[in-house]
């Protein structure tokens, strides 16, 4: 590299949700997987995580363990995952009960200096929803926002999706981010009304939708979200 010239970074993409248990982690993981067949390096990071279990004198959280086995570039479980938390509440509440303070100067600082390595994207999964509360005064949309990373919407279908889908767009595009793509995740296998929902959503979010992933039942589940997704339209987005 000369002397003087920018160093390349990873595009950072931030995945986030509608609510908690939308199936977030099952889709970045297809993300990383669908990543690396079309030929991409990839790094990935779970900056806070609750509901860690002890394992070896270590808290382990099997959302980061997930995201660890489909990147392609290998990190230490401490790099993917600084804030690991045991109890399975809401993190600003599990971190204070840890007698620690997690600040969002500190996480973006880390999530740099993972995206400054050799890897063409920096997945980073949030916790919960778009305004999960890190501290008393910030949020995991505040890390996004420090971070300038692109936005990918984890909708989980099922009643009030359109609800909680619309106030989370219309709150990050309020931070002046971008939402690079959605993600029609099914939870509910007998929503009503699936497809006219899905169409309301479409219609209304501007952002293309990157898959439509099905109430899943197989034995590959990271598989079938790598198939559904639609890389193409993430790629053309990037463009400047």
């Amino acid at each position: 590299m000369l002397e003087g010239s920018l160093k390349v970074t990873a595009r950072t993409l931030f995945i986030t949700g509608t609510d908690t248990d939308v199936g977030k982690t099952l889709i970045a993981a297809g993300l990383l997987r669908a990543a690396a067949a079309a030929g991409f390096t990839t790094i990935a990071v779970k900056p806070v995580a609750a509901g860690c279990e002890p394992r070896g004198g270590q808290l382990l959280n099997e959302d980061a363990l997930a995201l660890i086995e489909e990147a392609t570039i290998s990190l230490d479980y401490a790099e993917v995952n600084p804030v690991a938390l045991e109890p399975a509440i809401a993190p600003h509440i599990a971190a204070r009960s840890a007698g620690l303070q997690v600040s969002v100067a500190d996480l973006a600082r880390h999530c740099r200096r993972l995206a400054e390595r050799e890897a063409d994207w920096l997945i980073v999964e949030g916790a919960g929803g778009w305004l999960v509360p890190l501290n008393d005064d910030e949020t995991l949309a505040d890390l996004c926002q420090a971070l300038a990373a692109e936005v990918i919407l984890v909708v989980g279908m099922r009643l009030g999706c359109i609800n909680h889908a619309l106030l989370s767009v219309s709150e990050l595009e309020h931070r002046g981010l971008r939402l690079a793509g959605w993600v029609a995740n099914q939870i509910d296998p007998d929503m009503p009304e699936l497809e006219a929902n899905h169409q309301t959503l479409a219609r209304r979010i501007a952002a293309p939708c990157l898959g439509r992933i099905p109430r899943l039942s197989g034995p590959d589940p990271v598989a079938a979200v790598a198939a559904a997704l639609d890389l193409a339209s993430l790629r053309e987005r990037s463009a400047p």
